[in-house]
């Protein structure tokens, strides 16, 4: 099993840049960009100099549009880019035909496109791709971890070994269309021809006389599927990994598609995650920020002990280095935000009162500034300077 990130892939220009729209594009604004595109770079269009760069193109608009096309997809691209769902097929290795098929561009254009139908005439197509979802915890995330996932697939059928022909037998050319999966008609005198899928086979060139009793002529059954996945260190939620292979099977001797694996981060009780740094809120007494204190704080090793500094300020944030989440590609950790939050308690003894009414006789706001900027501010506001 060769396991790979979605987000990996090499330098890609941006997808609103490819179809040459903006972010906000509505989805008929993303259809007709990719339509003009898909036009424009068709290969059968280019000069025989100019196919293999006009097909580099057209590819390259495909998988621009399969990612905006789709909204979740669009919208995982719109806060990670391409880290968040790369490509879910190899366009760079898909034949104009099976693209094709998959968007079914006949629909797409509004008829027959270049005689290409959305069934391939008898070729061999990539199989659907799986979605699933992983979750994590972000000891998960902080350490890396793997995971094993349990699923059901079509798969090609062990008997007949995909054909849904009986063990023994074969398929046949289809007689309909002599295998070639299409079908021709010509109208008004001849003055135009138009080519559809061959109803008889469907498309696929060949029928099945004798069906596979193990599958009732399908080629495939539903099986169950158990991976393990290596999820790494500092992944972000809705980030996928791509195992390849793992989709359903593809027809006639075509390739599988892929298991993409969404990944969901548990929301944790204690801490909140900021790009790689970990946020956490500790609640202290007023002598406690007044004085100063040493206490533990809970981290994802474990528990550390955190100083804080006399005359700390409510919202005031001390920070743990290197005590966050790794960083994906480097490896180099975040920190860990301690955010004091100070309490001052609803209810007091009489004693605790007294103890404060003689604590603020000697208050002197010479030692704090903050209170005397503020009562010189509205003594200069009352005076209308």
């Amino acid at each position: 099993m060769y396991l790979r990130y979605v987000m990996a892939g090499g330098t890609k220009r941006d997808y609103y840049e490819v179809l040459g729209i903006q972010k906000g594009a509505s989805d008929d604004d993303v259809k007709r960009a990719y339509r003009k595109l898909a036009m424009k770079y068709h290969p059968d269009r280019a000069g025989d100099g100019e196919k293999s760069e006009a097909e580099g193109k057209f590819k390259e608009a495909a998988e621009a549009y399969e990612v905006l096309s789709d909204a979740h997809k669009r919208q995982r691209y719109d806060q990670f880019g391409h880290q968040g769902v790369g490509s879910a097929h190899d366009f760079q290795h898909m034949n104009v035909e099976d693209i094709f098929s998959m968007f079914n561009l006949d629909e797409l254009f509004g008829g027959g496109f270049g005689g290409r139908g959305r069934q391939r005439s008898g070729g061999p197509t990539r199989g659907y791709d799986l979605e699933t979802q992983v979750e994590l915890t972000l000891q998960e995330v902080s350490t890396g971890c793997e995971k094993t996932i349990e699923f059901e697939k079509r798969d090609h059928c062990t008997k007949c070994g995909g054909s849904g022909a009986k063990p023994g037998s074969k398929p046949m050319a289809c007689p309909q269309c002599g295998g070639a999966g299409q079908v021709a008609q010509v109208g008004f005198g001849g003055m135009f021809r138009m080519v559809t899928t061959c109803p008889n086979c469907r498309g696929r060139g060949q029928v099945i006389k004798e069906h596979c009793g193990n599958c009732g002529g399908t080629g495939k059954l539903l099986v169950k599927r158990k991976v393990s996945v290596k999820v790494p260190p500092g992944v972000h939620d809705g980030m996928a990994l791509r195992v390849q292979g793992e989709g359903e099977a593809g027809e006639m001797g075509g390739p599988s598609g892929d298991l993409h694996c969404y990944l969901q981060v548990k929301a944790n009780s204690i801490f909140t995650r900021h790009n790689n740094d970990l946020v956490c809120q500790v609640p202290i007494t007023f002598t406690q920020a007044a004085l100063g204190a040493r206490f533990e704080v809970p981290t994802l090793k474990g528990k550390e002990m955190l100083e804080i500094p006399s005359g700390s300020q409510h919202g005031e944030v001390i920070k743990l280095k290197g005590e966050g989440l790794p960083d994906l590609r480097s490896g180099r950790r975040g920190d860990q935000l301690v955010q004091v939050l100070i309490e001052v308690p609803k209810k007091l003894t009489e004693k605790q009162k007294e103890l404060l009414k003689q604590f603020a006789t000697t208050e002197d706001e010479a030692l704090m500034p903050q209170r005397k900027g503020f009562m010189d501010k509205l003594k200069s506001a009352i005076k209308g300077d």
